[in-house]
Parts: C-alpha cells; sequence; structure tokens
C-alpha cells in the first residue's frame, strides 16, 4: 500500500475511499474492503492499470487479499437521474 500512490502520480489517480473502515451495509451482504480511486478520465485509468509500476505490484493484494476490480465511467455534474431513467425504459424492448 506504501508504493501505489507513487504509481496513481502519473496517471492523475486520487483515492476518494481507502479501505472505509466506517463503512455501514445497509442493503445486501458487503463483507470487504473497499477502495475508490477517481481517475481524470476512463483512458488514464486503463493506462494506470497497464502501467509497468502498478502491475509490479499487483501480486502482492492478490495474493492476500480477496477482491475484484473494476473499471467505472463514473457520471459528471450534470447527472440526471429521471433522464437516465428514461432512456433506459425506452431501450427495453
Amino acid at each position: 500500500m506504501e508504493r501505489i500512490q507513487a504509481t496513481l502520480d502519473p496517471f492523475g489517480g486520487r483515492f476518494l475511499v481507502h479501505g472505509a473502515p466506517a463503512m455501514e451495509v445497509l442493503e445486501g451482504a458487503w463483507t470487504t474492503a473497499l477502495l475508490i480511486i477517481r481517475f481524470p478520465t476512463m483512458d488514464r485509468a486503463r493506462a494506470w492499470y497497464d502501467s509497468d509500476a502498478y502491475q509490479r505490484l499487483v501480486p502482492l493484494p492478490t495474493r492476500h487479499v480477496p477482491g475484484d476490480v473494476l473499471l467505472v465511467d463514473g457520471v459528471g455534474p450534470d447527472c440526471d437521474p429521471s433522464a437516465t431513467a428514461a432512456l433506459l425504459r425506452a431501450a427495453r424492448p
């Protein structure tokens, strides 16, 4: 963990959530820690993940901490949940 920030810096990555010790599960059954890292773009996130610097660190947590890694395209400040719901309904057969 001590070395990860140095791999994030060149790609603009910053932790938003790191371990979430005060996390409260309200629905479902979450059993692991949560890390959320923000990047300026999906391309920068992919470039970080594929970088030699990060790939050298990948074996360390995967040997000791079970979990999943996801890239998720977030929403901007103009996100309108009602418009998104309407688009999803319109796309259904």
